[in-house]
């Protein structure tokens, strides 16, 4: 083997190859001692591996020895390749295919002109670069249009630029994959940020005043979330929701679900209000 070629088990798939396949593409070669085509694919791969110096990194899994891999892929025959990029799989092939045929595989694991270019880009926004990475990010969708790495980018840039709704259209454009959970984020804090405008001091003075002034409350909550005062503004939706579930067309558990959405699962706050908003909506 060389320095580009692994061996990946159940034990340590997470690190070797999970966390790995988010800086370099993964291939993982399915194989076991008894099959004949595997003794004539793994030095060809390995080879291949040697020639493509660092583009992608070759593991490989004996099926015997890692069930668990073998199950989880669902591999019925071997040898079988599952290319792996930022921790989800790309691609796969089956059987011990010509040389040709396996390089048209690995070209397909490996990432595209555009994401290379916007990941050029994710670096110089990284170091405070701002305008070479929007030009970067654009360039990328020259190549690609749909590259989401490149929408996301954008979206972030004209998000801090204030620009919202050119942000929002682009990341309403961001497929299900790898950055539609970067993206729904985004989206959710943008929505949030809208709200930050509103006197607080007013706004609860009209609460004390009335109650059920919804639009005040609403407002509230939305100074709130815009504030990055969550726990409050969950608050004060949970209650606009106990009042009126359909008021402002259910905008109310919208924002609580972009208020989950930014603080991300498991978090505590959002569990206690996912639980009490689910006692409202389904009682």
């Amino acid at each position: 083997m060389n320095e580009w070629t692994i061996v990946a088990s159940d034990a340590d798939f997470e690190a070797k190859v999970l966390e790995r396949s988010a800086e370099v593409p993964v291939i993982l070669d399915f194989w076991a001692p008894w099959c004949g085509p595997c003794r004539t694919l793994g030095p060809l791969l390995e080879r291949l591996a040697e020639q493509y110096a660092g583009a992608f990194v070759l593991a490989k899994v004996n099926m015997d020895q890692n069930p668990g891999l073998a199950q989880a892929f669902r591999i019925q025959s071997i040898p079988t390749l599952v290319g792996i990029r930022a921790r989800r799989a790309v691609a796969q092939i089956v059987g011990a295919v010509p040389e040709p045929e396996l390089r048209r595989f690995i070209e397909e694991v490996l990432p595209s002109v555009a994401e290379r270019v916007a990941a050029e880009a994710g670096r110089l926004a990284s170091t405070g670069k701002i305008a070479e990475a929007e030009e970067q990010y654009r360039r990328a969708l020259d190549f690609d249009g749909r590259c989401d790495t490149a929408l996301v980018g954008i979206a972030a840039i004209l998000a801090e630029r204030d620009e919202k709704e050119a942000a929002l259209e682009l990341l309403g454009r961001v497929l299900p994959g790898p950055q539609s959970e970067n993206a729904e984020r985004l989206a959710a804090e943008i929505r949030l940020s809208a709200g930050g405008d509103f006197d607080e001091n007013a706004l609860r003075q009209r609460l004390e005043a009335d109650p059920t002034d919804l639009e005040a409350r609403f407002s509230l909550a939305e100074a709130f979330a815009a504030a990055g005062r969550y726990e409050e503004a969950l608050a004060e939706l949970l209650e606009v929701i106990r009042r009126d579930r359909a008021f402002r067309a259910g905008g109310a558990r919208q924002a609580m679900l972009d208020i989950f959405e930014v603080l991300g699962a498991g978090d505590p706050t959002v569990e206690h209000y996912r639980s009490e908003l689910a006692k409202v909506l389904f009682s």
